[in-house]
Parts: C-alpha cells; sequence; structure tokens
C-alpha cells in the first residue's frame, strides 16, 4: 500500500508540473503567431496551432514529465485500488493551481484555495479508509468495450472542439479526463502483463484503448489548455478520471474499502470530486486567471 500511494504521489507531481509547462508553452505560441490564423471558423485551435504549441521546449518537458507520470500512474493502478490511485494521481490540480501561480501569474481566489485544502482533506480520508484492490482481470467482452467507448470518448472531443471552439474548454477537459480514466481501467486489466506472455499482451483489444486513450487524451487536454482556464480545464480533467475508473474499480472489479469504513472513503471521494468541480468553477468565473487573461484569449496559431 505504501508503495503505491508514494507512487500515485509521484505520478500527481509529474502530471501537475507537466500542465503547467504545457500550458506556458501553448501561451507562449499564442502570443507569438498572428491573431488570425491557426484557428478554426469556431474560434477553436486547428491541429496546426495545436502542433505548434507541442513544439515549444516547455510543452516538450511538460509531455516528458506526462509519460514519466504516465509509468508511475500504471504501477499504482496496479497495487492501489482504483478509486484511491486515480483520486491521489488527480490531487495534481493541487500542483498545477500552485505552480501556476508563479509560472503563469495566476492569483487564486480564497475560494481557490478554499476547494483545494477540501481535495487535499478528501485524499487523507481515502488513504484511510482504502483497502485491498480487486481483480486484474475482467471478461474479454470488458477489453472489447473498454476500445468502443475510447474511440467514442476522443472521436465526440475532437468533432466538439471543431463545433464548438473556445466554447468547448470544459468539456474537452473533462473528456481528456475520461480518456485518462479509460486508460487507468485498461493499465488495471490488461493481459500478458504478469507473467508476461507477448502475444497475450498484444492482441489485447486494451493495450489498443490505452493507446487511444492516452494520446488522445494529451490531445483533448493540450486543446483544453489553450482555449481555456488551466486550473479549470485540469478540474474537469479530475472529475472525469476519477469517477469513471473509481466507479468500475468498485462495481466491476472488486476494489473495496477497509471494514467498516465504507462511508469514510465514499465521503472522500465525493469531497474530492466536489472539491475539483468547485475549482473549475471559480476559476472560470472570478477572474482567478486575469493576468494571464490576455494570452489566453489569443486566438492560437
Amino acid at each position: 500500500m505504501l508503495i503505491g500511494l508514494l507512487t500515485a504521489v509521484a505520478a500527481s507531481i509529474c502530471y501537475g508540473t507537466g500542465s503547467v509547462l504545457q500550458a506556458v508553452g501553448s501561451r507562449r505560441a499564442a502570443r507569438t503567431s498572428p491573431a488570425a490564423a491557426g484557428v478554426t471558423a469556431h474560434g477553436g485551435p486547428n491541429l496546426t496551432s495545436t502542433a505548434k504549441a507541442a513544439m515549444t521546449w516547455e510543452f516538450i518537458v511538460g509531455t516528458v514529465l506526462d509519460f514519466v507520470g504516465f509509468a508511475l500512474g500504471a504501477l499504482a493502478a496496479r497495487l492501489l485500488p482504483l478509486f484511491l490511485s486515480q483520486t491521489v494521481i488527480s490531487a495534481n490540480l493541487v500542483i498545477t493551481a500552485v505552480l501556476s501561480v508563479k509560472m503563469l501569474g495566476i492569483r487564486l481566489s480564497r475560494k481557490e484555495w478554499t476547494s483545494i485544502g477540501v481535495v487535499c482533506a478528501a485524499l487523507v480520508l481515502l488513504a484511510t479508509a482504502a483497502g485491498h484492490e480487486g481483480d486484474h482481470h475482467a471478461p474479454m467482452a470488458t477489453h472489447w468495450w473498454l476500445l468502443a467507448v475510447t474511440l467514442l470518448i476522443i472521436i465526440g472531443g475532437t468533432v466538439a472542439v471543431r463545433l464548438l471552439g473556445a466554447r468547448a474548454a470544459i468539456l474537452a477537459g473533462l473528456l481528456s479526463g475520461l480518456a485518462f480514466g479509460a486508460l487507468g481501467v485498461g493499465v488495471r486489466i490488461l493481459d500478458g502483463v504478469d507473467p508476461f506472455d507477448p502475444v497475450t499482451f498484444l492482441t489485447d483489444p486494451a493495450l489498443y484503448a490505452i493507446l487511444v486513450a492516452g494520446i488522445g487524451g494529451m490531445y483533448l487536454h493540450t486543446v483544453a489548455l489553450q482555449i481555456g482556464s488551466v486550473n479549470g480545464a485540469t478540474a474537469a480533467l479530475v472529475v472525469g478520471e476519477t469517477v469513471l475508473p473509481g466507479a468500475i474499480g468498485v462495481l466491476w472489479l472488486g476494489d473495496a474499502s477497509r471494514p467498516g469504513l465504507a462511508w469514510l472513503a465514499v465521503t472522500g471521494f465525493v469531497l474530492a470530486v466536489a472539491g475539483a468541480v468547485a475549482v473549475a468553477w471559480y476559476g472560470n468565473h472570478d477572474g482567478a486567471e486575469e493576468p494571464a487573461g490576455e494570452s489566453a484569449s489569443v486566438p492560437v496559431a
């Protein structure tokens, strides 16, 4: 349990730092580009603008940290109940918020700090209540369903961004979170890992669900960072990344809390999600990002 928790915390730090660096790179690309270039008819970034943002050194370093976070998160998903591992990893929201104060010039409101405190307290409750992780195996039909749902999330998110433009920031963040949640489930049920069997490993639909979720989720999160609040987009990601795998882990994979502490686990989970939603709400309505607002509002090219 301790090794799993430390691994999840390290993954959270990597993801949180990576998100802020990616936001810095995305906004620097926006400031150095013509204001009318690289956007769709609906005001959202096109593939060219996203690719340009991805070529900045900040974004590259942030992406490397994402890959390290992915490896650590995959290990945590195998060692802990999904409702715990995914929620701890999603605490990268706290890292993102704190670093954004220094690196993006963002002023967090008292409500946001309070919401972040709620998330941290909720994680303590979850860690206290978490019991053993459940099964690592699922029927093959579940593997195929996971791949199909992951494809639907990524395709639907891409279409939504094209149609809604800048209005799709929170939706893109939420869908990227659902993709990363599907990734966590895929890692958990992936066959051919222990013991390692290359044929089983390479023919498992869950492996391709992981690849699609990782690449597609990163794309949608990048778009969300380009067109919206970094804290709001990350908070929406947190909701998607925790609720889906947490529910699947409890309902279908046998994840459980310690005897007699189910109420504490439920309380911690609900508070963690509610705190993340509060950060998303206040981050997009209370002007918490006014210092960075000018660069955030410039169309990305």
